[in-house]
């Protein structure tokens, strides 16, 4: 059945969660009153809600809807993200940091990190280029500010995003929502009713039975997939083999003294654990393979390691790594947990979110519904979901530790092509091959190749033809720069109790 040309006049969102509302928040303020959006969520089956760490592109997206950061940073109970700490992965007993920004400072045409990897080739120079990381700095003394706007200052070098609590960023963006016209359905979906000849979906039945009928839908149903795999059966993707932890105990502590700007992520025999600091609460969770430990012994391991009281029972979630063969099937998008899911390792999730968001308002869809356009959507998330996955890979597959079996797997394991590609260009001469579009930049792959031990055996040639360059004298002055910078900085408790002091934290 070919509809009429025309715009969307009916979009109606399954679930609720972060997923349910960041879509509905953006469709609204984008395509106004003409569109009618509708979003059935049920307050019976409950979201996820552990996502709490952001990469700086939530930035954007707040910034879009005109929210203020202040207000939302108050509102959700967050805190500053500076970067992540990764403790026990390259071995036991060592840590490095995955800043968000650059090393150093730009002093000549070759990248700054060449002349690191230069010189410390050469023993020039001790310690890591963590040393030269404006976040690092700030992180590891507990403090923040904002960044510069002025390029010629040290203060200008670095990024941030947010911690926050998850159900209270959903619940903003449903206000915000709902000022623009989104209507909320309390009820569960418990059928579909789709067009006898092209298989499109046409309305959506609730337990209440009532039925609500759109032109597009999108689902947000999480891990189900209630209408992408449900009744569209797309197809999924499996990455297990890649990333083998399919298990996360979570539970959100007391908070310390001391809120840190950054997250922390520790190795552990079968998996890793998070810690993500609130204003009113501290999120642990620890990621881990089902295969290597039981249920019990990942709870009891979680629970022996908090750095304050339990607030609540844990509880586990189930997963498996990978993604949605279609992400857009017919007249469905999947946005969130329903279209694919990345452990958490490089808090990508809301990202994902983000972006599957901004990518259908790219190619919004006219009542024809456009094949084209699905499959362009498809082609762009896919590449996107397979270069993030890469990187996480890294994680995993750079260790030396031998201690455990997962560890042995994942050292051992074959790894896509497109990984292994990247890795051997970086070990030969300290080459980083990246596509301009993707996520993690430079300092990123930088941060965990060096911070896992993928050494290069020489550093990229162009530096030996500038040995005119005085590098000593400018890496010195930028490391004066870094530590006056960071001591005239507020601590990060400061800051916000200063600018963005959350009602709800004791």
């Amino acid at each position: 059945m070919t509809a009429p040309p025309g715009p969307l006049r009916q979009i109606a969102i399954v679930g609720g969660g972060s997923a349910g509302w960041m879509t509905a928040a953006a469709l609204s303020d984008t395509l106004g009153p003409n569109c009618k959006i509708t979003l059935i969520e049920s307050e019976a089956i409950g979201t996820v809600g552990v996502g709490e760490a952001t990469i700086p592109p939530i930035r954007n997206f707040n910034q879009r809807l005109g929210i203020d950061e202040a207000t939302f940073v108050k509102e959700t109970s967050g805190s500053y993200k500076l970067g992540i700490e990764f403790v026990d992965w390259a071995r036991k007993g060592h840590s490095y940091f995955h800043p968000f920004g650059q090393y150093g400072a730009e002093f000549d045409k070759v990248p700054f990190y060449h002349y690191w990897m230069r010189e410390s080739l050469a023993g020039s120079i001790d310690g890591l280029i963590d040393d030269f990381s404006m976040c690092w700095a700030m992180a590891k003394a507990g403090k923040f500010t904002h960044p510069q706007a002025d390029r010629r200052k040290i203060q200008s070098t670095f990024d941030y995003a947010y911690h926050f609590d998850a159900g209270l960023y959903a619940a903003y963006l449903r206000k915000f929502a709902e000022t623009r016209g989104v209507k909320r359905i309390e009820g569960r979906v418990c059928d579909v009713n789709r067009n006898n000849e092209d298989g499109f979906i046409e309305s959506v039945v609730l337990d209440s039975g009532a039925e609500v009928a759109a032109e597009f839908f999108i689902d947000c149903s999480g891990f189900r997939g209630l209408l992408i795999e449900g009744a569209l059966e797309a197809g999924y993707e499996n990455w297990q083999h890649w990333l083998p932890c399919d298990r996360a105990v979570a539970v959100p502590c007391a908070k310390q003294d001391t809120i840190t700007p950054y997250t922390r992520s520790t190795a552990k025999e079968a998996g890793w654990q998070w810690r993500i600091p609130l204003q009113h609460r501290t999120g642990n969770g620890y990621v881990h393979c089902s295969e290597y430990i039981s249920e019990d012994e990942a709870t009891e391991t979680l629970m022996s390691s908090l750095d304050g009281e339990a607030l609540a029972e844990p509880r586990t979630l189930r997963f498996s790594t990978g993604r949605r063969r279609k992400f857009w099937d017919k007249n469905c998008v999947a946005i969130g947990l329903s279209a694919g899911f990345m452990e958490p390792l490089e808090s990508t999730s809301l990202h994902l979110i983000q972006y599957g968001i901004l990518r259908l308002i790219a190619l919004m869809p006219g009542r024809d519904m456009s094949p084209l356009l699905a499959r362009e959507y498809n082609n762009q998330t896919a590449t996107e979901y397979e270069r993030i996955r890469d990187f996480l890979i890294l994680h995993y597959k750079a260790t030396a530790r031998d201690d455990a079996e997962l560890w042995r797997y994942c050292s051992s394991m074959e790894i896509p092509d497109s990984l292994q590609y990247k890795i051997d260009h970086f070990r030969a001469s300290g080459m980083l091959v990246a596509d301009e579009r993707e996520l993690f930049a430079n300092p990123s792959w930088i941060a965990v190749y060096l911070g896992q031990d993928i050494v290069p055996e020489r550093a990229p040639a162009i530096t030996e033809m500038r040995q005119q360059v005085p590098v000593a004298e400018r890496m010195q002055a930028i490391s004066q720069a870094m530590q006056d910078a960071v001591a005239e900085m507020p601590e990060h408790a400061e800051f916000l109790n200063r600018y963005c002091r959350s009602p709800i934290a004791v």
